[in-house]
């Protein structure tokens, strides 16, 4: 699951930490943090996706 690309705007599937990659996969060096549910924000510029990077840690997971 941590290497699928998200898009901005997307229901985020897992609660964590998300890179920003550019249009080939690269690391941009930004992350963002995103709870599950909610929909990632926009990217600093177009064409780039959101990578799972670390997934929050629950006790109860």
């Amino acid at each position: 699951m941590a290497d699928k690309l998200h898009k901005p705007g997307e229901t985020t599937p897992i609660s964590g930490q998300y890179e920003v990659t550019g249009s080939r996969g690269g690391s941009k060096g930004h992350e963002i943090t995103s709870t599950k549910g909610n929909p990632l924000p926009p990217t600093p510029e177009p064409n780039q996706r959101y990578k799972l990077v670390d997934p929050t840690k629950h006790k109860n997971q």
